[in-house]
């Protein structure tokens, strides 16, 4: 599976706001009547929503960050976000290449003569980041770890072949980073910082929370009610590893909504991250952002987090390289750890998204239902139920 990603990505670069302002106070209360039933129902602690509506940024807290401590959820709450970092990463990538740092076309043989002979060496960076290099599983094995994980890759057999069916897997898309970054001659979070982070003003992210923040970083609690933070494990980095605020999370994917903002290898990559790679049933896959037709159809959406469809191999089709941005306009993402549950959902051509961050594990059909009522009713437009 290839693809000329910047022939794709012109078709996602302009951006129409067509939602009419509305107050502060009839936003919140919107928010409130939904937000505050849905924390009571999942036992959610702690909880913030970011907004962006006609241009402006509208953000909101509620609970607390800790039940032992009681300090409540403000704009200096910093919340693990999970797999919503993959699209942190695919924008790292992308940026890598239309700098010629990488390219995605390199297979990873190229990059690891260790796995020349592994069935794995002929899959590329872009097969790798998503998800279609022959199955590779969503979790390492017990007992892999950074000075052993060549040996899980050169042991691993592909269930398909590579570039043929989707299966959601941090094995794939952490592989990726990693080799993106010994390609580029950096490590990974030195690279995240300089080419994404930073020049998105992003100074509440992080993956390694600082010692003077952990005060503002938010426990953690599973479905059943432990207390838990994320633990470190390979390629956590890449796939999984952000803490951010909403305030910070919503800036980024206001970047993604209106790359116009930005110039060079920035702009290139924001619009290349949220690009159709290719086809699975009603979703088109790009660099970690999954993507949906306009308007978003709450049937897809949930699809997209239905376990048959995300722990399952499903075949895969390449897109058309014309496909009109209005058919492939939604972009989506759910991000779990074991304490945190986290969504981000917008959309480009109305200049409309909003994020969601929860300091407890809760279902994602929730966090989409959660965003679904929200947006229904702030932005009438934006769903085709």
């Amino acid at each position: 599976m290839r693809i000329f990603l910047s022939t794709v990505a012109v078709l996602f670069g302009i951006v129409l706001p067509v939602v009419p302002a509305a107050s502060e106070d009839d936003i919140r209360s919107t928010v409130d009547r939904i937000v505050k039933p849905v924390m009571a129902e999942h036992q959610i602690p702690g909880f913030s929503v970011g907004i962006l509506l006609a241009g402006q940024h509208h953000v909101f807290h509620y609970g607390v960050s800790s039940r032992e401590t009681g300090s409540p959820v403000d704009g200096a709450t910093l919340f693990e976000i999970g797999s919503l970092s993959k699209p942190f990463t695919g924008t790292l990538l992308a940026r890598l290449q239309a700098e010629n740092s990488i390219s995605l076309s390199t297979q990873v043989k190229e990059l690891l003569p260790e796995l020349s002979q592994s069935p794995l060496g002929a899959a590329s960076l872009l097969d790798l980041h998503t998800y279609v290099a022959g199955g590779l599983p969503l979790q390492f094995p017990a007992g892999v770890n950074e000075q052993n994980f060549l040996s899980f890759y050169k042991a691993f057999e592909p269930t398909g072949e590579i570039g043929t069916s989707r299966l959601y897997s941090n094995t794939s898309i952490g592989l990726s980073g990693y080799l993106a970054a010994k390609r580029a001659g950096a490590p990974f979070p030195s690279l995240l910082g300089k080419k994404v982070i930073q020049p998105l003003n992003l100074s509440d992210t992080f993956l390694s929370v600082p010692k003077d923040r952990l005060s503002s970083y938010a426990q953690g609690y599973t479905s059943a009610d432990a207390p838990v933070r994320v633990n470190p494990g390979v390629f956590d980095d890449e796939a999984y590893g952000i803490k951010t605020t909403a305030a910070d999370l919503l800036s980024f994917v206001e970047a993604s909504v209106n790359p116009d903002r930005f110039k060079g290898p920035l702009k290139t990559a924001l619009i290349a991250a949220r690009s159709p790679v290719y086809q699975v049933h009603r979703m088109y896959q790009g660099l970690g952002w999954e993507l949906y037709r306009a308007p978003a159809r709450r049937a897809d959406l949930l699809q997209g987090v239905d376990p048959d469809f995300v722990l399952k191999a499903n075949k895969i089709d390449p897109p058309s390289l014309h496909v009109p941005a209005e058919m492939v306009a939604t972009a989506s993402k759910t991000g779990s750890t074991g304490g945190f549950g986290a969504y981000a959902l917008f959309q480009p051509e109305r200049g409309t998204g909003i994020v969601i961050l929860a300091n407890r594990f809760w279902p994602n059909p929730a966090r989409i239902e959660t965003a679904h009522s929200i947006l229904e009713k702030l932005d009438r437009g934006f769903f085709d139920d």
